[in-house]
């Protein structure tokens, strides 16, 4: 801490923001400060030091003790908070863009209305914090605690969620697409009316596995991790479609459609997209998400796309594959070895656009996998045949 910086804040918001606008250079620094007027021991704040219009953007306020203070309206963009304690502060309509809150203390604290956006929350404590109507769009609140927490109408799109604590965690017509929930720790939630599509399930690093609702999530992650659990829950395909290929920037719009067309009509799609293939051995995942679903739909455009995960589970799932393929473009080598062993690999569709093959998706791709599905299930069900010696003496 410096004391000429923190005896310039104690002289007041006028000195404080001539100060700063006369020394731009300067970041100042109040690391460690004691800057409540709250007793420890007080239960409830009976009164707030006001912090309201002054400029605190890029100081340093780590490691400082702000309990019931009012940050309400400031500007505490780029400003290191890091374990700070704000618990029951009120920093309504705040801006804390690019701000580091990192193990901060926020219990209990009004945060309704500020800007979190790509803000540092790792390991920080929002347990009962008002968080409704705030950003925190690619926010890092990786390992933080949001017990009983009010997100609703918030915006948490691509955030990192991943390791949080949710319980009773309100998220109430919140945006939490495409945030990373990966080691969440979710119970009783309220999700009525959140936006839950694309949530990404799988580490840093992982090829990328979306579902899109947060509390299924974990029970997706374990049904790829545990074996046992697998076997028990073998029947949960009816709604479930795996989407397969490698979606290029210039083609993630034949994914993002395909997607969108099927939960339009009731069906929960996976993705799996085969972008990074060196992060681990994958083939498991795709044999797993394999059999969970009620059919597999496979673009073949890109001759990169799946052969080693279509001849790895193709062979050993009986159930229909769709497989796509623009046209003008050809399928890999060994397809054909696919399609002629195995009849529940469909005839290629080929398509000449994205619009064309969604106008046409419930003829030429989801009845016909229904029909062929349903021819499959009737298969297994036959009785085996069995011979008798007798027959043939």
């Amino acid at each position: 801490m410096n004391q000429e910086h923190l005896d310039n804040l104690n002289k007041g918001k006028q000195f404080w923001n001539e100060w700063r606008t006369q020394c731009p250079e300067v970041l100042p620094n109040l690391r460690g400060a004691h800057l409540t007027i709250m007793d420890s021991h007080q239960k409830y704040p009976l009164e707030r030091r006001d912090f309201t219009e002054f400029n605190l953007s890029k100081t340093d306020l780590g490691r400082t003790n702000l309990r019931a203070v009012d940050f309400s309206g400031v500007d505490l963009s780029s400003t290191y908070l890091d374990g700070a304690i704000l618990t029951e502060a009120d920093l309504t309509g705040a801006n804390l863009q690019w701000s580091n809150l990192e193990e901060a203390n926020l219990k209990e604290a009004k945060l309704s209305q500020a800007n979190f956006y790509f803000a540092n929350l790792q390991r920080a404590d929002l347990t009962k914090t008002d968080c409704r109507n705030t950003i925190f769009y690619q926010a890092d609140l990786g390992a933080a605690d949001l017990t009983r927490a009010n997100f609703s109408n918030a915006n948490l799109r691509e955030a990192n969620l991943m390791g949080t604590r949710l319980v009773k965690t309100i998220f109430e017509n919140t945006d939490l697409a495409g945030s990373s929930i990966w080691g969440i720790s979710a119970w009783d939630l309220n999700l009525e009316g959140a936006n839950q599509t694309d949530l990404v399930i799988t580490p840093k690093d992982y090829s990328i596995i979306t579902v899109d609702n947060l509390e299924v999530a974990q029970f997706i992650y374990l049904l790829l991790n545990n074996q046992k659990l697998r076997d028990v829950v073998d029947t949960i395909t009816s709604k479930t479609v795996l989407i397969l290929g490698r979606f290029t920037p210039e083609r993630k719009i034949v994914l993002d459609t395909l997607r969108d067309a099927l939960r339009e009509h009731n069906f929960v799609p996976i993705i799996f997209d085969f972008e990074r293939p060196k992060d681990r051995d994958f083939t498991e995942t795709i044999v797993t998400l394999t059999g969970m679903c009620r059919f597999v739909i496979a673009d073949i455009t890109n001759p990169k796309s799946s052969p080693l995960e279509l001849q790895a589970t193709v062979p050993d799932y009986m159930i229909p594959f769709v497989p796509i393929l623009q046209k003008g473009e050809s399928p890999f080598s060994m397809f054909r070895d696919l399609k002629a062993k195995y009849d529940w690999v469909l005839d290629t569709l080929a398509y000449d656009s994205v619009e064309n093959l969604i106008k046409c998706l419930d003829k030429a791709i989801i009845f016909p996998a229904l029909q062929k599905g349903e021819e499959l299930m009737k298969r297994k069900a036959n009785e085996l045949k069995i011979r008798d010696i007798q027959d043939y003496l």
